[in-house]
């Protein structure tokens, strides 16, 4: 194993850096050549070695480009970085994913074809970084936003940790810290965005028995980007809260989700209580889209996240 500390009076070597951040050598001579960001410890007979300031920056640069960022832009801000802030940020957060390249165990999820940002994500992930997590999950919704984010980071990577469960029987607690992770900046983004407007209120909730909750927040996220209020009441809500909750909020649209067929259940949609304007009932998930459901008349059937909520923003008047 490659050492992990450059030594003050050695440096690192472009194969030792390379380990470090996990990218080839020749991304760190590509690195050098167009953007300067080179081994500055130049010395007589010798090959050029990374300082610890050098690394600094490097590192990152990487953090910048699994999170979006384009080459360009992580480069000109790795040059500009001011080293010692970054120090004291480094000395308060704790070990950073992607800088230690012995966390995690080893482990690697496989993802094939994937994005700058999937597999960042899904080392922060493997290695149980959450703020890394946090940090790459924020990022992106603040650039491309809550659709994009679930279908293209968020989706593919839980996709990964699902397979390599199935595959193995291991990795329960990567989907735990990732799903975790996932929730809380949906609520952080879903609260920055709240709205007092005129649309009605959302109602969203799973089914009786149904354990899988985050498409919930992905959603209410989805409608706080488009100022329309809702409430989200989570996993297994037994059919009689969900009633209760109904007459106490009185909301324009309910949205409910389902992950199989076996908490798929319309006679539960048929006892919903009324009202003089009845609410929109939209329903989501997999469990809905089974040959033998046959739903109510009165109840909307959404296809993915991004109709999820183009419905139910139309359904609460937004």
């Amino acid at each position: 194993m490659v050492a992990e500390v450059a030594d003050a009076d050695v440096g690192l070597s472009v194969a030792a850096v390379a380990q470090r951040l996990g990218v080839a050598p020749a991304t760190l001579r590509t690195w050098d050549r167009r953007y300067g960001l080179g081994p500055s410890d130049h010395r007589p007979g010798s090959h050029r070695r990374y300082t610890p300031d050098d690394v600094v920056r490097l590192e990152y640069m990487h953090r910048l480009l699994v999170t979006g960022a384009s080459a360009a832009e992580a480069a000109r801000a790795a040059r500009a970085l001011d080293l010692e802030a970054a120090a004291a940020q480094a000395v308060d957060a704790g070990p950073v994913a992607g800088t230690d390249a012995r966390r995690g165990g080893g482990q690697v999820l496989a993802m094939p074809g994937g994005s700058d940002a999937q597999r960042g994500l899904a080392h922060a992930a493997q290695a149980l970084d959450y703020p890394a997590c946090v940090e790459i999950l924020q990022a992106s919704l603040n650039d491309r936003g809550v659709v994009w984010t679930w279908d293209n980071l968020m989706r593919p990577v839980l996709s990964a940790v699902g397979q390599k469960w199935d595959s193995t029987g291991r990795n329960v607690e990567v989907e735990h810290a990732l799903s975790g992770a996932i929730q809380h900046t949906f609520a952080s983004f879903a609260l920055a965005h709240v709205s007092r407007s005129a649309a009605g209120i959302a109602l969203l909730a799973s089914v009786p028995n149904e354990q899988h909750s985050l498409p919930l927040d992905a959603v209410a996220a989805g409608l706080a980007e488009r100022r329309v209020p809702s409430r989200v009441l989570g996993s297994n809500l037994p059919a009689q809260a969900l009633n209760d909750a109904i007459r106490k909020l009185r909301p324009c649209v309910i949205f409910l989700w389902s992950q199989s067929a076996a908490t798929a259940d319309t006679d539960l949609l048929r006892d919903l209580p009324r009202f003089r304007h009845r609410a929109a009932v939209i329903v989501g998930g997999p469990g809905w889209h089974q040959p033998r459901i046959e739903l109510p008349e009165h109840v909307e059937l959404v296809s993915d996240l991004s109709d999820a909520i183009d419905r139910i923003t139309r359904g609460a008047g937004g």
